[in-house]
């Protein structure tokens, strides 16, 4: 079902059609509202899914022991090598089509917001608690880098797959990724709000 739906919302974006989703998987449209409980439930439920792997792959690319920047430096080559992958076309088309199905309707933008903060929070807990020049970091910190990491890597991963970003190899993401974390400061108001 939701690979049906993938396929369908892939292509088609705010103007994918249920029955033709449901067609694929070989439902009903009546068995995807019970499961979902509507075509933006089912779009929910399919970044869910898709991003799940993802998230495992991480925790396991970043291990425990490592400190901030070491941490982050893992995560950036991770995320490098993902640009690599023979489903990189597939998946920037899918944040491409995300993206114009939120702006076209603002209620499934704010589930889709939800959803992805709920996956962000395995990276916010990947990075809480690793040491940081001679602090540790709060999960207040850890989810103002998470945020900002994602803003960073999105944009680098985006010109990698459509070949704009000559020259961003593992290096290249690990470095632009340390400079962001090694400017992270440790503030009352950080410590304050976690």
């Amino acid at each position: 079902m939701l690979d049906a739906a993938f396929q369908v919302v892939s292509r088609d974006g705010y103007r994918a059609k249920l029955d033709e989703i449901a067609g694929r998987a070989d439902l009903t449209t009546g068995a995807i509202y019970s499961l979902f409980g509507s075509k933006n439930g089912l779009v929910v439920a399919l970044v869910a899914d898709y991003l799940r792997p993802y998230y495992e792959e991480i925790e396991e690319a970043v291990p425990v022991g490592l400190d901030l920047l070491e941490a982050v430096d893992a995560f950036a080559r991770y995320y490098r090598r993902s640009c690599d992958a023979p489903d990189a076309l597939s998946r920037l088309l899918l944040q491409i089509t995300l993206l114009d199905m939120a702006l076209h309707d603002p209620d499934l933008g704010s589930q889709l917001a939800t959803s992805i903060r709920s996956q962000e929070n395995h990276l916010i807990t990947l990075f809480t608690g690793r040491s940081h020049n001679g602090n540790v970091v709060t999960s207040h910190q850890a989810q103002r880098l998470a945020t900002a990491l994602r803003a960073l890597f999105v944009g680098l991963s985006q010109g990698v797959t459509l070949g704009l970003a000559h020259g961003a190899d593992e290096q290249y993401f690990a470095d632009a990724a340390r400079a962001l974390a090694s400017g992270m400061t440790f503030t009352d108001h950080d410590a304050d709000a976690s």
